[in-house]
């Protein structure tokens, strides 16, 4: 039975899993970083700088020490995914062996190419992994709104346990066994979120933007199933779910992003503005990267990758994708 539960991350996501995790545990540590989000969180009730808004409840604690997870339960990783392996691999002689482990992090390892579960393997390779993905702004979860996720799990006994901890009426919980197709879905919608926000930067029309998330799901769905996924995941929860909510609202970090880049925003301009990270930006090197390594053609990932990093006109990038042969959909 799962009672105490340490999530390593205390942004945004990580504190509204704090409210979902203890409405069925007996206590939730958030292990932060910074000393005054661990002040504000235990002496105000809030995570004023990241969930504004939103009131913990008691039980809810946050802390900087690292050895408050050989208490835990279940640990709930919810950092950047960039800084990942970084912080496993500091915490790991705090960690208690066989527990399960909920990756809440979205995206792909920049210069391994690793997928998150591959990292978390890698590191602590004694524990049971699931990974929890879908359509879930942060702030609507934290005000207990209604959402519904995915947690993929090969342990079923995990799976169960942690369904039994997280998951309430208003944070519904379906069981996948696909880890990998439901974390490439999670990874690389924010990717196709930065090039929706780009298509409506400039303007071109929502019949513009629904076929770039419907051709955008088919790159994720290619990408999943050469890495051994199922296509069928990705219309699910984890895969179109979580797309279409990335790439039509502006709460999106990533597709706020892209909208700023097509209204012809510089990017550096764009990020010196903002607290939180666009996992979209680091992905879309990863992906294209791991595509061309498996033989599989993402050209709207490419593009976004091209105007990222490479400084590419985004109206010639546009042009590019509108000139692509035709042929059958399927």
């Amino acid at each position: 039975m799962i009672e105490n539960i340490t999530i390593i991350g205390a942004g945004a996501w990580g504190t509204a899993l704090a409210t979902v995790a203890r409405k069925n545990t007996a206590a939730v540590t958030l292990l932060a970083r910074r000393a005054d989000i661990t002040d504000d969180i235990n002496q105000n009730r809030e995570n004023s700088r990241y969930l504004p808004g939103v009131t913990l409840a008691d039980g809810i604690n946050a802390s900087m020490d690292p050895s408050h997870i050989k208490q835990a339960d279940a640990i709930i990783i919810a950092t950047p995914t960039q800084h990942i392996r970084d912080t496993l691999t500091r915490l790991r002689p705090h960690w208690p062996d066989a527990i399960p482990v909920v990756i809440a992090a979205k995206g792909i390892e920049q210069h391994s190419g690793m997928l998150v579960q591959q990292i978390v393997t890698d590191i602590i390779p004694s524990c049971p992994t699931a990974i929890l993905s879908g359509p879930s702004f942060a702030i609507e979860v934290g005000k207990g709104l209604p959402t519904a996720i995915t947690l993929a799990c090969t342990d079923k006994k995990a799976s169960l346990d942690l369904t039994e901890a997280l998951g309430n009426p208003n944070f519904r919980i379906y069981q996948s066994g696909d880890m990998t197709g439901v974390e490439i879905g999670g990874a690389v919608k924010n990717v196709i979120a930065i090039a929706c926000g780009i298509i409506s930067g400039r303007r071109l029309g929502d019949n513009a933007r629904a076929a770039l998330i419907t051709r955008g799901l088919a790159e994720i769905t290619r990408l999943a199933r050469s890495l051994g996924g199922r296509a069928e995941t990705l219309m699910g929860l984890s895969g179109l779910g979580d797309l279409l909510l990335t790439c039509t609202a502006m709460q999106s970090r990533n597709y706020s992003l892209g909208v700023e880049l097509g209204q012809g925003k510089a990017l550096d301009d764009i990020l010196s503005q903002r607290i939180t990270v666009a996992e979209g930006l680091f992905t879309a090197k990863s992906v294209t990267e791991l595509a061309r390594k498996h033989g599989v053609d993402m050209p709207i990932c490419q593009s976004v990758m091209d105007i990222l990093y490479d400084n590419a006109d985004i109206d010639d990038r546009i042009g590019y994708l509108l000139s692509r042969p035709t042929g059958p959909e399927i």
